[in-house]
């Protein structure tokens, strides 16, 4: 964009035409802006208006933080837990993003595929397979109780261990994807230089590829920590009361208290950490970004040969196959061997109505529904997020510095105060939306824009001016520009932000349960409601509706491995 801006704006270039594409193109960057202020800023302020609706109100809220050690607590909780959970992901995650940037060997693309799907799966999926894996009849402590004759030897539900490893469950994908992406752009010839003047491999590492790895590193870990910062459903469904962040306490003072001024306060102050948090990431994100390496992988990435080798990777491979596919895999095995013999009973239960209930939704009906909202979502989110790619590559920096930090904040805003405020902004004219089936993507487009923006954003940076300003030479206006040099290169990463936003929506639980109209239950919902319901066939339900949209999910990131571009990209 920045030659066409050039070309526009040199003597007898200012055309007419010239003018209505500035103007196009302004409008365009002025939708997201748009969509942002209306569906983003204005229920926050809502919620916030009605939470403090006095200043007394306001003030009491505020006071109650900082005078109340449980309030203390639970944000001490929220900081602690979520910098611990950074750092085992960051020790786990760092030799696989090594290996994954570094070698080329069979299944790869699989694995890097599968290893995405954990990170967009609904916590009620999560919480299905983990307590279909450790639970108190899960499969291991099945098998340790016919080998030991010990029944139930692990007891892990409810206890910090099992919400840290869910958090590394989920997390884990965000350094293979930022630190192993940028990682993979590395040129090894730099640390072959530096061991032929005599540095050994552990100086090598510290003193050449640490420091050139320290923007990507530092942008997974404040990614992480700002996940873990506003963890809510794995805090609340698997660490049980006796564990809160200050996501979940929003939604206890909100829900069960309603104490409105408390869980105004808190929502001020997550948001004004989330904000913080957003700011120095897209700054490490921006220096971490790299011009696209056009050179075959097969000059960067080496072959497994030698024992050595072997061993390293042999090892990778299968931590990486225990932590993440292990919950999964029980997931499905659970679905069909589930009260001791093997049967699809559960998933043939999915179309019947037992109780031959009027109000009855048939499960598969919400199958129907998910894919509805996800591919009205999928055209939302690119409408959006596509503009407030090209946004983000402009040459103003200032710019750049408001917009990158506001583009990614829906990421870290806490879905229940957002829920309520629609609830509560869009139930009266002109947004008299609160009965309409369109809140729901409308909420799911806010959630996956900034996946959009993430997945083109890097290609965009990475294009050569040059190829714009050769074309420009030649006579070509813009939009030829734009045509010839633009799509055939980002049209891919657009395919991927496509794919992201489509299994994002397919998979939103949190906004979904506070929005959704009874008549459009969505996989999600229909789980959750399986989940709270006694009986052996509601929990096989919950199972075989959680395989499939594991599936649907699984299938997605394979698509999205074919189409991208190297490993370029931040999620």
């Amino acid at each position: 964009m920045k030659a066409v801006d050039r070309q526009l704006e040199q003597p007898g270039r200012r055309t007419a035409s010239g003018l209505g594409l500035a103007l196009l193109r302004g409008g365009l960057f002025a939708l997201p802006l748009l969509f942002f202020a209306l569906f983003y800023f204005y229920p926050l302020i809502a919620i916030l208006r009605v939470s403090f609706a006095s200043a007394e109100e306001s003030i009491a809220g505020i006071v109650s933080l900082w005078r109340d050690s449980y309030y203390l607590s639970v944000l001490w909780f929220s900081v602690w837990q979520a910098a611990l959970s950074t750092a085992l992901t960051l020790a786990l995650g760092l030799p696989i993003a090594y290996v994954f940037a570094r070698y080329r060997f069979w299944g790869k693309t699989l694995l890097r595929a599968l290893a995405t799907v954990p990170f967009v799966l609904p916590t009620v999926v999560v919480a299905a397979a983990f307590a279909a894996l450790l639970g108190q009849n899960g499969v291991v402590n099945t098998i340790l109780g016919d080998l030991l004759g010990i029944p139930a030897l692990l007891k892990l539900e409810n206890t910090l261990t099992l919400i840290l490893i869910a958090h590394v469950f989920y997390n884990l994908t965000v350094v293979l994807r930022i630190v192993g992406g940028f990682w993979a752009n590395l040129d090894p010839r730099m640390v072959e230089a530096a061991r032929v003047l005599g540095a050994s491999r552990w100086r090598a590492w510290v003193e050449v590829t640490l420091p050139l790895l320290m923007p990507a590193l530092g942008a997974a870990a404040l990614l992480i920590f700002l996940f873990t910062f506003t963890a809510f459903g794995t805090i609340l469904i698997l660490g049980g009361p006796r564990f809160a962040t200050v996501e979940v306490e929003i939604y206890r003072q909100a829900v069960d208290f309603f104490n409105l001024p408390v869980a105004g306060a808190l929502s001020v102050l997550q948001i004004i950490a989330t904000l913080a948090l957003t700011v120095v990431y897209t700054r490490l994100q921006e220096r971490a970004s790299l011009p696209l390496d056009l050179r075959p992988q097969t000059t960067v990435q080496l072959p497994v040969v030698g024992w050595r080798r072997r061993l390293l990777v042999g090892a990778v491979v299968g931590v990486l196959l225990l932590l993440l596919l292990a919950p999964l895999l029980a997931l499905a095995y659970r679905s069909i061997a589930l009260g001791g013999e093997w049967t699809l009973q559960f998933y043939r239960l999915l179309q019947q109505n037992q109780r031959n209930s009027y109000f009855f939704v048939p499960p598969l009906t919400a199958v129907r529904n998910s894919l509805m909202f996800a591919s009205a979502t999928t055209i939302l989110a690119l409408l959006l997020g596509v503009p407030a790619a090209y946004a983000l590559t402009r040459r103003e920096r200032w710019l750049r510095a408001i917009l990158d930090p506001l583009f990614i904040l829906p990421l870290g805003t806490s879905a229940v105060t957002l829920g309520f405020g629609y609830i509560i902004a869009l139930d009266e004219p002109p947004l008299n939306l609160r009965t309409s089936p369109l809140l729901v993507p409308l909420a799911h487009t806010l959630i996956a824009f900034p996946f959009v923006v993430r997945a083109v954003l890097p290609v965009l940076r990475g294009i050569n001016p040059r190829l714009r300003e050769a074309v420009a030479v030649q006579g070509a206006g813009p939009l030829r520009v734009l045509w010839e040099v633009d799509v055939p290169i980002v049209a891919r990463a657009i395919v991927v932000g496509a794919v992201f936003a489509f299994t994002v929506s397919m998979g939103e639980f949190g906004a979904t349960l506070l929005l959704y109209l009874p008549d459009y239950p969505t996989m999600p919902l229909v789980i959750y409601r399986f989940i709270g319901q006694p009986g052996l066939a509601n929990y096989g339900q919950a199972l075989a509706m959680s395989t499939l949209l594991m599936l649907v999910t699984a299938l997605g990131f394979v698509a999205i491995e074919r189409l991208r571009i190297g490993d370029i990209g931040e999620f």
